[in-house]
C-alpha cells in the first residue's frame, strides 16, 4: 500500500492542538495531506504545526498550517475554513475532534444548565457548524468526508452530560450522512474507549483505569495508532461504501451486535 494516500488532500482537523487532535494531523501529513491545524490552545496548534513542518523539512510527505478556531463560534469556523479554501484551494476531509470532555462533564443532574449548553454547544453544534461550512467545498469536489469524534461513553449509562452530548454527536453523523450522501460526501463517526492519551490519563483516578481496564474484552489501554489507523481507513478510498456509521475502538468494552 502507497504510504501517502492523501497527497493532494486537504484535512482540516479541529481540537489539533494536543492528544488524539495531534496524532491525527500528524498522520495525515506523513501521507501526503494539507493539514489546517484547528484549536484555541495557540501553543498547542503552533507546536503542532512545527512537528508537521520538521519532517517536511527531512524530506517528509505533507504541509500544515495553523488556524485559531473556537468551533462553537460561528465566525471563527467561517474563518477556518476560508483559510482552508484560500490556502489550499478547498477542503476534502474534516475531523471534528474538538470537544469537552470528563471531569465535571461527567456530571447530570448537578451540572448547571450554563455547562450543558456549553459543552453541546462544543461537542455537537461545534460539529455541525464546521460541517455547514465545508459542504460546498466538498460538494464541489465531488464529495468529501466527514468524521465525528465520539467516545464509548455515548452507550454508558453514567457518562453525564458528556455522553448524551456524544450520543447526540452519533445522532448527526446518522443525519449529516443522509443529508450529504447525495452530494458524494461520507459521515463517520469514531467511538474511542480508553486510550493513553495524556488528556484522558491525567483526568482518571488509578481506580478508574483499573475499572475500565478491567472492563475491557482486551486488557490493556488502547494507543493513538489504534485510532490513527481507524481515522486514515475511514477518510480513504477503501472505505468508499461506508457512511452514517460510528465505529467502536475501545477493546470490548461496549460490546454491540
Amino acid at each position: 500500500m502507497s504510504g501517502e494516500r492523501f497527497t493532494d488532500t486537504v484535512v482540516i482537523v479541529t481540537g489539533a492542538g494536543n492528544g488524539i487532535g495531534r496524532e491525527y494531523a500528524r498522520a495525515f501529513a506523513a501521507e501526503g495531506a494539507a493539514v489546517v491545524v484547528a484549536d484555541i490552545d495557540d501553543a498547542g496548534r503552533a507546536a503542532t504545526v512545527a512537528s508537521i513542518a520538521e519532517v517536511a523539512s527531512t524530506g517528509g510527505a505533507g504541509k500544515a498550517i495553523g488556524v485559531h478556531c473556537d468551533v462553537s463560534d460561528e465566525r471563527d469556523v467561517a474563518a477556518m475554513v476560508r483559510t482552508a479554501l484560500d490556502t489550499f484551494g478547498g477542503v476534502d476531509v474534516l475531523v471534528n475532534n474538538a470537544g469537552l470532555h470528563l471531569g465535571r462533564f461527567n456530571e447530570t443532574t448537578t451540572l448547571p444548565a450554563s455547562e450543558w449548553r456549553r459543552i453541546l454547544d462544543v461537542n455537537v453544534v461545534g460539529a455541525l457548524l464546521c460541517a455547514r461550512e465545508c459542504r460546498p467545498s466538498m460538494a464541489e469536489r465531488g464529495g468529501g468526508v466527514i468524521v465525528n469524534q465520539s467516545s464509548m461513553a455515548a452507550y454508558l449509562s453514567a457518562g453525564g452530560a458528556y455522553g448524551v452530548s456524544k450520543l447526540a454527536l452519533n445522532g448527526l453523523t446518522m443525519s449529516l450522512a443522509a443529508e450529504l450522501g447525495p452530494e458524494g460526501t461520507r459521515v463517520v463517526g469514531i467511538a474511542p474507549g480508553m486510550i493513553g492519551s495524556p488528556a484522558v490519563l491525567e483526568h482518571l483516578s488509578p481506580e478508574h483505569k483499573d475499572l475500565v481496564r478491567r472492563g475491557q474484552a482486551l486488557n490493556h489501554f488502547g494507543e493513538m495508532r489504534d485510532l490513527v489507523g481507524m481515522v486514515l481507513f475511514l477518510c480513504s478510498s477503501q472505505a468508499s461504501f461506508i457512511t452514517g456509521q460510528t465505529y467502536t475502538v475501545d477493546g470490548g468494552f461496549v460490546p454491540r451486535p
